[in-house]
């Protein structure tokens, strides 16, 4: 399992959680709700886990 961070616009962080929810080698475990960062009303932070999926990927 991995924890990241994810830091950026709101918008940034939207698009790039449903590309992970959306990729089929990646199983998310968990998304946090939004952060502000402090000093800034523009950045956010957001923390994901998540593991490799057990599909296994036809070739």
């Amino acid at each position: 399992m991995l924890k990241v961070r994810l830091m950026g616009t709101k918008n940034d962080i939207v698009w790039f959680q449903k590309i992970l929810q959306r990729h089929p080698k990646i199983e998310v475990l968990e998304i946090s709700e939004l952060y502000s960062n402090k000093g800034t009303n523009k950045y956010y932070r957001a923390y994901a886990e998540v593991q490799k999926s057990n599909i296994k990927s036809s070739r």
